[in-house]
């Protein structure tokens, strides 16, 4: 049984130190000798601070790790449309994280394998480039803020490192309907599955996200070794039924992960005690139409 931890958060840096904490043991033996491990925050927009992850919460995670592992880090991000280093500025990376030993990679200037992934005609055709230090790593670890989305409900863990290690204009070139984007988002995370995900949710994006939304002070961090089920409890916190978002449905009929809630083991707490409503984007309704007739 999949195993997600969640904890009130106080902060961006005490919500992600208590959230991983609970999983001491777990990540303890999942990094143990892994060589390449590649942190994937979210710079969706290197300049509006509430669609990006907050620089507190990847301090607490290289905190955390640093005990656990010598191996050299890697921070990667591939932004929609900048440089990774404007984020980094915008965001105080440089200035809170040098203290650490981390190297910066835009995965926008990366080495690239290409991939098939799926067309507006449902067919899978449609050949975009994903960025090799993501697919090399052997320990990948998501970490984002929860928000809402404009084209698949939810963003979280799972579509942060899928869509965000896509290269340059390719991110855009997925966006073919409902259908087929939650069936690339999944297909996508077969290559690049994060080996832990974890969810800052001191402060969420809710309406209109994932980059014009409104702030939602949630208060919790979620964590876990499996991202499907990191996201799927994370979509029940935020209201949402986690076998309504597409590629959450996909991956768990595939058996890469379970976002059935009844088949997760929840610690640190009851899922009612920390959730909260987040209001859907506008096009909500309109989202729910990703299902294959």
């Amino acid at each position: 049984m999949s195993k997600v931890a969640i904890v009130k958060s106080k902060g961006h840096y005490h919500g992600v130190k208590e959230v991983l904490e609970l999983l001491k043991e777990e990540i303890k033996e999942k990094i143990r000798g892994r060589k390449r491990i590649v942190i994937k925050p979210n710079f969706v927009s290197t300049t509006i601070a509430l669609s990006a992850t907050h620089v507190e919460a990847v301090k607490a995670l290289l905190d955390f790790i640093s005990n656990y592992t010598s191996s050299k880090i890697i921070i990667a991000e591939g932004p929609a449309s900048a440089k990774i280093e404007e984020g980094l500025r915008n965001y105080d990376y440089y200035n809170k994280l040098k203290e650490y030993d981390v190297e910066y990679v835009d995965l926008n200037e990366d080495d690239y394998i290409k991939v098939k992934v799926w067309n507006s005609n449902l067919e899978k055709k449609l050949e975009v480039r994903i960025a090799k230090t993501i697919v090399n790593s052997d320990f990948r670890i998501s970490i984002c803020r929860p928000k809402t989305h404009n084209t698949v409900i939810v963003t979280l863990t799972i579509k942060n490192i899928a869509v965000g290690s896509l290269i340059n204009h390719d991110k855009s070139k997925i966006h073919k309907g409902y259908k087929a984007i939650n069936l690339t988002i999944a297909e996508l995370t077969k290559l690049v599955k994060p080996h832990l995900s974890i969810i800052d949710g001191y402060i969420g994006m809710q309406g209109n996200g994932p980059v014009s939304g409104e702030k939602i002070l949630s208060k919790f961090a979620v964590a876990g070794l499996d991202p499907v089920a990191v996201d799927a409890v994370t979509a029940k916190l935020m209201g949402f039924n986690p076998l309504e978002i597409g590629y959450l449905y996909y991956l768990d009929k595939w058996g890469e992960g379970v976002a059935n809630i009844d088949k997760i083991e929840i610690i640190g707490g009851k899922i009612e005690d920390f959730s909260i409503k987040f209001k859907p984007h506008r096009t909500y309704l309109s989202q729910k139409n990703w299902k294959i007739e």
